[in-house]
């Protein structure tokens, strides 16, 4: 049910989403979806999980093997990516707060930010700086991502350069630290 709530969020967007939306794409009746969330509140709240864990995947599988630019690179092309591909469900994720550390909304964020971490190994960050930079990357690959996803990019510069001269100027940042 989830899954197909995600997939629809996708096609929609999220605001588009609503329980008697997916009860007619799943082939149901709205109060059967009962029986496997309790409501919106609930769906877009396993959206925003399901939606983590597959950003943590995507990037966390994309940065293997790679360190510093080359860590930075892959993961900020991976959370692109998956922001474009899947904008309903990630839009889940926004402002989503975890109930408590077993939530698995919980669990998910910390595998994102798991690989986010990873990269910042690479560029000997001080530890008291580490907050501070993984809110830089989010900000970065988030604004860059959403923005594009939401064709806010209108002039002719070539989307795909602008986002390598976004990743050369972070890893520039990054070692400078």
């Amino acid at each position: 049910m989830v899954a197909a709530g995600a997939a629809l969020a996708d096609e929609v967007g999220l605001a588009g989403l609503t329980m008697g939306l997916l009860a007619e794409r799943v082939g149901v009746r709205t109060p059967s979806l009962y029986k496997h969330v309790s409501g919106q509140e609930d769906l877009n709240r396993r959206i925003a999980a399901l939606a983590l864990s597959e950003a943590a995947d995507a990037v966390g599988g994309a940065v293997q093997g790679y360190a510093g630019r080359d860590a930075l690179a892959a993961a900020a092309r991976a959370f692109r990516a998956f922001v474009l591909e899947h904008p309903g469900r990630y839009a889940a994720t926004l402002g989503m707060e975890p109930s408590g550390p077993d939530d698995p909304l919980a669990t998910a964020s910390r595998r994102l930010l798991d690989a986010f971490t990873a990269v910042l190994r690479g560029y000997q960050i001080a530890e008291s700086d580490v907050n501070h930079a993984l809110r830089m990357l989010r900000s970065l690959c988030h604004g860059f991502a959403t923005l594009q996803a939401a064709n806010g990019f209108q002039w002719s510069t070539d989307i795909d350069e602008s986002f390598e001269w976004l990743i050369a100027f972070t890893d520039r940042g990054l070692r400078a630290l």
